[in-house]
């Protein structure tokens, strides 16, 4: 493993262990060059996955572009990383169980939403104005009234 400080090629890795999930392995690394101290996360790919764009453009599937794009939904909301990490986890096993190589980037957004929408309202809700590509606060009304179960007309589908 090349070590982001110097770029020495040569780094020991002095402490190896489980992250809390299971779904990957955190080992401490050391540079004897620099002296520098790195984490790296090593997890299993069952299979090298593409997403297909709304384009028809095909982009290899990005672990780290989904996480970011969910922290972003989740900024300054009270969910623990930990929770975080195992909502991605979970997507990524299922976009991978699907059997398929190539995915759709609709999948992969309606994956997330579902996740989001069991996780944090607040975070759902951004996430969807973007995926959905809200234009008008009449959008925003529509998805809020699907979380809080209210039928078009303002009243509550629970009867």
């Amino acid at each position: 493993m090349r070590c982001p400080f110097c770029s020495n090629e040569e780094t020991q890795v002095k402490d190896s262990r489980p992250t809390e999930d299971g779904t990957a392995i955190r080992r401490r690394r050391y540079c004897p060059d620099c002296s520098g101290r790195f984490t790296t996360f090593e997890r299993v790919q069952l299979r090298e996955l593409m997403v297909v764009k709304r384009s028809g453009r095909r982009v290899p599937f990005d672990r780290d572009k989904l996480m970011r794009s969910i922290q972003v939904a989740l900024r300054k909301r009270p969910v623990d990383p930990e929770r975080v990490e195992r909502m991605v986890s979970g997507i990524v096993r299922r976009l991978e169980s699907l059997g398929e190589s190539e995915i759709r980037s609709e999948t992969v957004g309606k994956l997330v939403m579902e996740a989001l929408k069991m996780l944090d309202d607040v975070a759902y809700v951004r996430f969807a104005s973007v995926y959905k590509n809200f234009r008008e606060a009449k959008d925003f009304e529509e998805l809020l009234g699907e979380l809080t179960g209210e039928d078009d007309n303002g009243e509550s589908g629970d009867r």
